[in-house]
């Protein structure tokens, strides 16, 4: 049984989604973020960097518990115990990873630097929106130029790549993007998003997401001090 660590975020959609997708057993513990739960030391055993989502397998290699956190590092450990969504052959599994990595290093992080600067701070701040804006329009026409040569981000196979950053990419419906611009995501938006599994993850406790309208303590805990002490 795998301990899932979650909250509706689009970090944490992935990894729903991928247990959506292959059926492993799985038990989800709701890891509430805008009342701190993620800074207790019980979680932070877990992940020390205080993020969902986490994973404890029981059943690990060996037989062995295993602690994961990141959600590529997640999604690449449940492709390889379930058997699925990740190519066999050598050649297209380093494709895939190379998206996945895409989505780690650049597409997420930037897109959830535009979606801080674009709606959290008390005091906008025009260059900061300006920087982020350009740079999701960017990482639009990255993928965008790829899905012109291939069905998915990885090629032609469905992957842990189109998992990692489907999430993230719907997410231009809360943000001033003309996805029209973008003809290929589109299509690829419209063909991640008819799949079964994805529907379902995507809907996991999503009355609890509170993104668009955040109270003060909500804020205080995604970026309050809370997130600057030492750990001990």
């Amino acid at each position: 049984m795998i301990d899932l660590y979650y909250w509706p975020t689009p970090n944490g959609r992935k990894i729903s989604i991928m247990m959506e997708e292959t059926g492993l057993a799985h038990k989800v513990i709701a890891l509430d973020i805008t009342k701190g739960e993620q800074f207790t030391p019980e979680f932070l055993k877990i992940n020390p960097n205080n993020k969902i989502p986490a994973i404890v397998d029981d059943e690990g290699p060996n037989n062995q518990p295993l602690t994961l956190f990141e959600s590529g590092t997640i999604l690449e450990y449940l492709a390889g115990k379930s058997g699925k969504l990740m190519p066999k052959s050598a050649r297209e599994m380093w494709i895939t990873r190379e998206w996945v990595m895409f989505q780690m290093a650049s597409f997420g992080p930037m897109w959830g630097q535009h979606g801080h600067f674009t709606h959290y701070p008390p005091d906008k701040v025009p260059y900061a929106i300006d920087r982020y804006t350009k740079e999701v329009l960017r990482l639009l026409d990255v993928i965008n130029f790829r899905l012109n040569e291939v069905e998915y981000l990885a090629g032609d196979e469905y992957t842990i790549a189109d998992v990692a950053t489907y999430p993230w990419a719907i997410t231009y419906t809360r943000r001033e993007i003309d996805i029209a611009a973008y003809p290929h995501v589109e299509r690829w938006l419209t063909a991640v998003g008819e799949r079964e599994a994805v529907q379902r993850g995507m809907v996991w406790m999503s009355d609890s997401d509170q993104r668009d309208n955040p109270t003060k303590e909500h804020l205080e805990s995604y970026f309050g001090n809370k997130q600057y002490e030492r750990r001990s």
